[in-house]
């Protein structure tokens, strides 16, 4: 009579298990859905200046930062994929393939290699809630540079072939020289943002 009760037991823990495991899985789903939207969202904000610029590259390392590389890179995948479809995510309200292959198309798809490179520095070990905080603001910078160097050869690339030639000089002096400042204080709030709201993210 003690067996099949231990083999109850067993099968209640087993099926508690897979529960929290299929809840967990649909919890990080939603969120990389969430995050999705919320870089759509900020592709829409647009800050006035000199050179106006939109909240996209905050949204996304705010996504990278709080879900983590690996969700962090599904939700720039989904929301590249939404505007590769022809939904209006991207900035300006602009969407459908041709958005991605135009002259400013390769700093939307630099968007996954920035995941990408944030997502191998967390392999890198530290200790101690400052250090990693500090990690995670090289990650994006660095992260940010891989966006840069591949946006502006796309750039340069179609920009060539569709118009005329152009320098790198003149390329970084329209599409990076203008966007540093405002994307450093974009990294700046994104990994504030990130120590303070981490912990509120119900998965590791």
């Amino acid at each position: 009579m003690v067996f099949p009760n231990v083999n109850i037991a067993f099968d209640l823990v087993n099926n508690r298990k897979a529960l929290i495991m299929n809840n967990n899985k649909l919890t990080q789903t939603v969120f990389m859905g969430l995050f999705a939207a919320l870089i759509a969202v900020c592709s829409q904000i647009q800050i006035p200046g000199a050179v106006p610029f939109t909240l996209q590259t905050f949204a996304v390392f705010l996504a990278v930062g709080l879900l983590g590389g690996k969700r962090g890179t599904v939700s720039v995948l989904i929301y590249i994929l939404l505007g590769a479809i022809g939904l209006p995510v991207f900035a300006g309200f602009k969407g459908g393939i041709g958005a991605l292959l135009g002259t400013t198309g390769g700093y939307i798809i630099g968007f996954i290699f920035s995941a990408l490179v944030m997502l191998a520095f967390e392999k890198i070990s530290v200790k101690g809630k400052v250090q990693k905080m500090i990690l995670l603001g090289i990650s994006m910078v660095a992260g940010l540079i891989v966006c840069y160097a591949f946006g502006t050869a796309w750039f340069m690339t179609v920009y060539t072939n569709t118009k005329e030639p152009i320098g790198i000089a003149t390329a970084l002096s329209w599409c990076v020289i203008p966007f540093i400042i405002p994307d450093i204080i974009k990294i700046a709030l994104a990994l504030t943002l990130t120590s303070r709201l981490k912990r509120f993210i119900p998965f590791e």
